[in-house]
């Protein structure tokens, strides 16, 4: 650059260093400068002033030597002249040389000025340029971000935004020299605008995620089902192979090592595929922006919502639809699974106590609707098919890790439910079954028929029988068999797959075995005993008989099937006692209809006390009683035990003997001849004969031990033997002491003659004549 002229503030020491220049050169270079500075600071006038000045000093300094020394003054004066002449010479040379340099600096200035501009100029284009290539560089940085935003990039987006504001935006706002400190403030100030662009972005993926996952919820539970549901036949197989394995259940150790090489992800298969990408990109992007909290209450927020969602307000139990209870712990179990992936992936985003909660309030959820609907299921087996829906649900998600404890307790509000049913049916059934059968001795035209009765039933024949046959119950029992068995089993069905209460099970399974029959078979049984049917009463008792063996084989199969949680010890059903008790009813039943019977026909008998001939034969109502006794007995009564036999025909010959007895003890007989003694005896040993006819015959004549010494008393020829302690306990010490004496007072010896009046034997039938 050139060097830069002086300047001057006074002129005065600037004409000294002119004038005292020791060379015209040294002279010149003196000048030049100033009358440069003087023209260019427009103060001419001020430099000729010091001139003149400076001429006038020395021109005083002459006259003074003039005076002094005039001869060197006049010489001086002379060449003075000739210096002035020099100096104006000069001088005019000099404004010349001046008014040439002025108009040469005016030029030069000028021209200067252009330089400087264009200087100016170009220094300005190349500022711009490297600035625009700032901007530029700036500017590709923010597109870059965008494109990256537009290719869904977003991470890669926020880093390159990070790198714009820490490489570029930044120092460009400290230096307070760059010039594109606007630009680098407006891009700076949009960062956060771009930063919730990615933010919104990232959300709106993840937002179609969630919708997605929603629904894919539940073909994911259905498949997570559908998993489960091969386990437990593979485990199956594996028990009926080795039945040691029976005792461990699905999800157990033991069933997870056998089932190791089954390796199956649920999130991913060739059915459903779960990816987590938009999740993960969506955290990342969070906890770059520093809003991972902010993220983690939103996300939250969001699957609650989709819980909230998830549960409908109403379900169906009977259809099987879109409605249904699948569906509805299908799509829960696939919400639950994603949420416990979830936690597992990203522990920091979805913490054990948020996923149990969740899990919690659906399991409530669904439960309260299962309840609800429960109210319209009707029948047990559709409640055996919610179980093993539920069952199913919880066998999956307690292989997920889940707490299905709240489930498990409501099984049993469901076992109860199944069991109401599964009563109410099967009462409903033994009702019809008792209700009509026809209480007659089944009959069995098969062999085959005759296998499938023993097989259901607890009966077990003496020796094999000659087909066709009767069999000695009548059909209800059979029935009544098949349908305890099938009620047996329905029971012990609500405990396969999953249930984790069988001891409720074999407590319940007895009560209801016990209300069935005891409510519904052995008390309408005893209803019917009001029959006046003999043969359907004795029926019924053989059927008694035969439930009660059933009662005591039920307990000791109830102590067989019974689980190991169940207290130990024998299993008592209060049926059976009930069966036992009612069999003396029933017998008694018998009895008081045989013994009506008896009555009947002893009060049909029309004995002639003061007969005037002998009967030659047995009274007709001997002879009548007699044959109804064996008749019974080998049709009606064929079919019950000996000893139940016996026993009626102890209590049917003492109630008879009794009768007998009573006829001459009448208060309306008067008197007794022979004849009417004889009559009497002879049916009396008519009895005896009949009786020495039968098995155990000793014991059944002891009933006739009082009537037969009461007819030897009658035929006595010395009365007096009665009063006799000794002869009476000999040989008559079953009569009794009051009836003796009435007998021994209303007999005669004395025999009348026939007469013809048609009333004289109604009337001394009675003693009145």
């Amino acid at each position: 650059m050139p060097r830069r002229p002086p300047q001057y503030d006074d002129y005065r020491g600037a004409v000294q260093q002119i004038i005292s220049s020791s060379s015209d050169t040294d002279y010149l270079d003196q000048l030049i400068p100033a009358l440069k500075d003087a023209t260019n600071s427009n103060r001419t006038a001020s430099f000729m002033q010091s001139l003149s000045h400076y001429a006038d000093e020395k021109e005083a300094n002459i006259e003074q030597i003039g005076l002094t020394k005039h001869d060197e003054f006049l010489q001086s004066v002379n060449q003075l002249q000739t210096v002035r002449e020099g100096t104006v010479a000069l001088t005019s040379e000099i404004l010349q040389l001046n008014q040439s340099i002025q108009a040469s600096t005016e030029k030069l200035a000028a021209q200067k000025e252009k330089l400087v501009e264009t200087k100016s100029i170009r220094q300005n284009i190349a500022e711009a340029s490297e600035g625009l290539k700032e901007s530029l560089k700036i500017l590709h940085a923010v597109n870059q971000a965008h494109d990256l935003i537009r290719k869904r990039k977003y991470y890669a987006a926020l880093k390159a935004l990070d790198d714009l504001q820490n490489e570029h935006l930044i120092p460009t706002i400290q230096n307070k020299y760059a010039t594109q400190h606007k630009l680098a403030d407006i891009i700076q100030k949009s960062i956060p605008a771009s930063q919730k662009a990615i933010s919104d972005a990232v959300m709106n993926d993840l937002n179609t995620w969630l919708y997605r996952i929603r629904e894919t919820s539940q073909f994911l539970g259905e498949v997570a089902f559908y998993h489960t549901s091969l386990r437990q036949k593979r485990q199956k197989e594996r028990s009926e192979a080795n039945p040691q394995l029976k005792t461990y259940s699905l999800n157990s150790a033991i069933e997870l090592v056998f089932d190791e090489s089954e390796e199956f992800d649920v999130l991913e298969n060739d059915e459903v595929s779960v990816e987590f990408g938009p999740l993960f990109e969506a955290i990342h992007i969070h906890e770059a922006l520093g809003q991972s909290e902010k993220f983690r209450q939103e996300y939250a927020a969001t699957r609650r919502q989709q819980k909230d969602l998830l549960l409908p307000a109403s379900i169906s139990l009977i259809e099987d639809d879109e409605n249904g209870l699948s569906s509805l712990l299908e799509a829960i179990a696939g919400f639950a699974i994603i949420e416990k992936a979830t936690m597992r992936r990203s522990p920091n985003l979805r913490s054990p106590v948020d996923v149990d909660e969740l899990w919690d309030s659906m399991i409530q959820s669904a439960m309260k609707l299962i309840t609800k609907a429960l109210d319209e299921v009707d029948n047990a087996e559709v409640v055996l098919k919610i179980k093993g829906v539920i069952a199913l649900f919880i066998q999956t998600m307690d292989g997920w890790g889940y707490s299905v404890t709240a489930l498990d307790n409501f099984l049993l509000t469901l076992f109860e439910k199944y069991a109401e049913l599964l009563q109410r049916r099967f009462s409903e059934d033994f009702h019809e079954i008792v209700s009509t059968d026809d209480y007659m001795p089944m009959p069995i035209a098969t062999l085959e028929e005759y296998e499938k009765v023993v097989n259901v039933t607890w009966f077990t024949p003496e020796k094999e029988p000659t087909i066709p046959c009767v069999l000695p119950f009548s059909q209800m029992y059979p029935l009544s068999c098949i349908d305890i068995r099938n009620f047996l089993n329905q029971f012990y069905f609500f405990a396969d797959n999953h249930f984790q209460h069988p001891n409720v099970i074999d407590e319940t399974l007895k009560k209801a075995l016990d209300h069935l029959l005891s409510q519904k078979v052995c008390k309408i049984l005893v209803e019917r005993l009001n029959s006046q049917y003999l043969g359907q009463i004795v029926q019924i008792l053989i059927n008694l008989e035969y439930f009660e063996t059933a009662c005591r084989e039920l307990e000791l199969l109830l102590i067989q099937a019974r689980s190991s949680t169940s207290a130990g010890g024998p299993i008592v059903l209060n049926a059976t006692e009930e069966f036992r008790g009612n069999k003396k009813t029933a017998e008694k039943r018998i009895f008081e209809l045989v013994n009506s019977k008896i009555d009947d026909l002893v009060e049909t008998a029309e004995y002639d006390w003061m007969a005037p001939t002998l009967e030659a034969e047995p009274s007709s109502y001997m002879s009548t009683l007699t044959q109804y006794l064996s008749n019974i007995m080998t049709s009606t009564l064929l079919g019950l035990p000996r000893e139940i036999k016996e026993l009626i025909y102890f209590d049917a010959l003492s109630h008879t003997a009794n009768l007998i007895l009573a006829l001459p003890l009448n208060p309306n007989v008067k008197k007794i001849n022979p004849n009417g003694v004889a009559a009497l005896a002879k049916d009396v040993q008519y009895l005896s004969d009949f009786i020495d006819t039968l098995d155990n015959a000793p014991i059944l004549k002891q009933n006739l031990d009082e009537l037969q010494q009461t007819v030897l008393l009658m035929q006595t020829e010395n009365p007096d033997e009665f009063y006799d302690i000794g002869v009476r306990n000999r040989k008559f010490g079953r009569v009794d002491a009051m009836s003796g004496p009435m007998i021994l007072e209303k007999l005669t010896y004395s025999v009348q003659n026939p007469r013809n009046d048609r009333l004289a034997n109604f009337s001394s039938r009675f003693g009145m004549k």
